[in-house]
């Protein structure tokens, strides 16, 4: 069984008073849901509707990163320019018809309500379209007023890795101090670049290594492991 990974005291010397965190700021896609592979999926289905076959590895590693920025990673700029609009409508098609089989990991719930038990602002910072981020809440068999604010892909002009989602989050809560749960490089780099600690899992298919190197300050297998041992760093 993995064991949680965190940094040397040294590589933490950044998230100095994070016991005053006042707001937890949460990814969706691979965190809260195992949606991860299916995201991959219909991308794949989505490249294929113009005859593009990109390896599934490198599809599934930017996952995560928003879709403006996924076709040109994926399969370069020239792609997304003649049809990066079009991807993205067939993507969006293709993982509609695949919510249905995608479910809530285990403790998620549990630990969003531990969070909120704790007396902390728990909000949702998710890149997906605000559709998707409405069909995870009934996933989670939750509503939005279960949070202090709920962002979108559609809220921001830059998604992750850049910082504006997880910022427009904690402006809206309210908050002044926060840490991220995440799953992805594409998280723990924008949680870096807002200057707030990390803590990643491993259910969105990223290995402990990466997650470290791209500064993590903790590494679990996933929320639940979170919710039984406790979600601090």
């Amino acid at each position: 069984m993995n064991q949680s990974v965190a940094h040397g005291p040294d590589d933490r010397d950044d998230t100095a008073g994070v016991g005053a965190v006042d707001t937890v700021l949460l990814d969706v896609d691979g965190t809260l849901i195992d949606s991860t592979y299916f995201h991959a999926l219909a991308w794949m289905r989505a490249f294929a509707t113009h005859d593009l076959t990109p390896d599934w590895w490198r599809v599934h590693r930017t996952v995560g990163m928003g879709g403006d920025l996924l076709v040109g990673e994926v399969c370069g700029d020239e792609v997304e320019h003649e049809l990066g609009d079009d991807l993205r409508a067939a993507w969006s098609d293709c993982y509609r018809r695949l919510l249905g089989e995608v479910r809530a990991f285990d403790g998620a719930v549990e630990l969003i309500e531990d969070l909120r038990s704790a007396g902390l602002g728990v909000a949702l910072a998710s890149s997906g379209a605000a559709e998707f981020t409405d069909a995870a809440l009934q996933i989670l068999g939750l509503s939005a007023d279960t949070f202090v604010a709920v962002t979108s892909a559609e809220d921001v002009d830059h998604a992750k890795p850049e910082p504006d989602i997880l910022d427009t989050a904690l402006a809206r809560a309210g908050g002044e101090r926060a840490v991220v749960i995440g799953d992805t490089v594409w998280d723990v780099e924008s949680a870096k670049r807002l200057g707030v600690p990390c803590l990643a899992v491993r259910s969105g298919g990223f290995g402990e290594a990466e997650l470290i190197d791209a500064g993590a300050v903790r590494v679990v297998d996933d929320v639940g492991a979170l919710a039984r041992e406790g979600w601090r760093p």
